[in-house]
């Protein structure tokens, strides 16, 4: 091979590994939203999941991005192992439609599907027969790509030095090792194949040397879950172990049974004689479903296995500083980050609504520890709030369906609220602190009236958190009688706490105070309606104008009623 030849062989190499990347692309694109149906409800079987990892990875034709999205699910908590292992299985399987693709000799056709597809992705107005395009399109650029790249190959047959270099390959763990090691690189089984058949195809490449190379390129495949898995959760490290493990244990098995019985590399190669890309194909299908079949029985003891490598070491507290549904692999799939970042914000919420709820206790127990301990969780709230803020944004710019971008619309104003509800939660507890530091007091009446309204407020962010958790429609009317319950206990609070400073029956000093948290408590009660809200989509913001509308109404109110008060004093 000349320099040219070289030069030949790197762009055929280019063409097909972009193909298959836009081609993975297209598809995802094409069947995103079918992909999070499946993967969410038919892996709750082991079975069941097997058979989803298998049709995931022939739908998007990448084990790689069918494995990274499990070990984000994983993390995220969508699944545990025991699906997960399933789901793996399954896709080792899948990915071996790419070889039997490629198998075909339709290399003359390839400039036409190339033709084709470029038509329709440039021409094409409907956003589907455009992702169809771009399937078609990654189609034909795999293919014409295969056909310059075995072109290229033909001249090195003859070559005494490349066969001299590949007579080293003979050795089997060498051709594992080698097939793993240039898996890694190009981080795809699928192309790693398509590249051997290639070789094959053009008499450089024995199919005895291929077999081991195969096997060790489902080794290989395993780095991009596990390059995936360095900057998550040791839940997500788990899964990526357990691919590692099934993966390794398969050629472990697989090779000796064909270095003890190699009957059986003749029996593969004997299905397609005088094809051998289509041998390769064969020996990709044959070697992955029977690993499936012989290690599926002993699925548990491999969980148990990695379990016991990698132990969680106490994760998966509510209040952890972390995103627990989004990471970054998460948000390499669009359709499932949107119902991830919607679980993120209900933890948002239940967190902030966990320590509003200590916020109220610390107050009228006069627990300062309980109140120290909801400033620190409050950082905590702010961290989730800039982090689920960040990934909303990147989310938006991913050409999302309307109804997708509107839940991600109404999720940051959600985020802002509960955010907002978080603060109040600050400032009560910093009221705990100062009553306590400074031993101001409110009159027994006063508090036994701030204890009413305290828990119909956290009764009112409860059920708003619970509308929006659950997008239940039938329960807005039951959350807008609390909030006006809310409002109209502040009314009554205030003109009775008046009173008590004109009767002199209350410390002026404790009278702010009380004002203080009368207010914040009203305050959150119209931060939790507007979460409720948010599930009407557009309609939310109308009703949103008029709960801002009142809000003004009430600031006015306590305005001339401070004034009152300062003339009182």
């Amino acid at each position: 091979m000349d320099i040219f030849g070289l030069f030949a062989f790197l762009g055929g190499l280019g063409m097909f590994l972009y193909g298959m990347y836009i081609m993975s692309e297209g598809l995802e694109l094409a069947a995103g939203d079918r992909l999070r149906s499946l993967l969410e409800k038919m892996t709750k079987n082991r079975f069941l999941g097997v058979l989803v990892g298998a049709g995931v990875t022939a739908i998007i034709q990448s084990s790689s991005a069918t494995t990274v999205m499990v070990v984000g699910f994983v993390n995220a908590k969508l699944m545990d192992l025991s699906q997960a292992i399933g789901v793996i299985m399954g896709a080792n399987i899948g990915t071996t439609i790419t070889a039997q693709i490629l198998a075909f000799n339709i290399s003359s056709y390839a400039p036409l599907i190339l033709f084709i597809g470029a038509a329709m992705f440039m021409f094409m107005k409907k956003k589907l027969m455009k992702n169809i395009g771009v399937i078609i399109l990654g189609a034909g650029g795999l293919f014409v790509g295969m056909s310059i790249m075995s072109d290229s190959l033909a001249p090195l047959k003859n070559n005494e030095a490349f066969v001299s270099i590949l007579s080293a390959f003979e050795n089997p763990v060498l051709s594992v090792l080698s097939g793993a090691f240039f898996t890694a690189i190009i981080q795809s089984s699928s192309a790693a194949v398509g590249i051997v058949q290639a070789f094959a195809s053009q008499g450089v490449l024995s199919f005895d040397v291929a077999v081991f190379i195969v096997m060790g390129m489902n080794i290989g495949t395993c780095i991009t879950a596990v390059l995936a898995s360095l900057s998550a959760g040791r839940a997500s490290k788990r899964a990526a172990l357990m691919h590692v493990l099934f993966n390794v244990i398969g050629t472990i098995l697989f090779g000796t049974a064909l270095l003890i019985f190699p009957s059986i590399i003749r029996g593969i190669e004997s299905l397609s004689p005088g094809e051998p890309s289509r041998q390769i194909a064969n020996l990709h299908l044959i070697f992955n479903i029977c690993t499936t079949v012989v290690l599926f029985p002993f699925a548990s003891l491999i969980v148990k296995l990695v379990k016991l490598i990698i132990p969680l070491k106490g994760e998966g507290k509510l209040a952890e500083k972390r995103l627990v549904y989004l990471d970054k692999n998460i948000v390499l799939t669009p359709s499932i980050a949107v119902t991830q970042a919607h679980r993120e914000v209900c933890r948002m919420g239940h967190i902030t609504c966990e320590n509003y709820e200590k916020a109220i206790n610390a107050f009228f127990t006069m627990n300062d520890d309980l109140a120290k301990e909801i400033l620190e969780v409050e950082d905590t709230i702010n961290y989730l709030n800039h982090q689920i803020a960040g990934c909303i944004v990147h989310l938006r710019a991913l050409g999302l369906n309307d109804a997708d971008l509107q839940k991600l619309g109404m999720m940051f104003h959600v985020i802002n609220d509960i955010e907002r509800i978080g603060d109040h939660a600050e400032n009560i507890a910093e009221y705990e602190l100062i009553a306590s530091s400074e031993k101001m007091r409110i009159s027994e009446v006063g508090l036994a009236e701030l204890k009413i309204m305290a828990n119909r407020s956290l009764d009112m962010f409860k059920e708003g958190l619970s509308i929006y958790e659950n997008e239940n429609f039938s329960r807005l009317p039951i959350a807008s009688e609390i909030e006006e319950e809310v409002d109209v206990l502040q009314e009554t609070l205030i003109n009775n706490h008046i009173n008590r400073l004109m009767e002199e029956r209350c410390d002026p000093r404790g009278g702010v105070m009380f004002i203080d948290m009368v207010t914040d408590l009203e305050r959150c009660a119209d931060h939790a309606i507007n979460i409720a809200y948010s599930i009407k989509g557009e309609q939310s913001s109308i009703d949103n104008q008029f709960l801002t509308k009142q809000r003004k109404r009430n600031e006015q109110k306590e305005k001339e009623k401070r004034m009152y008060i300062v003339k009182s004093e």
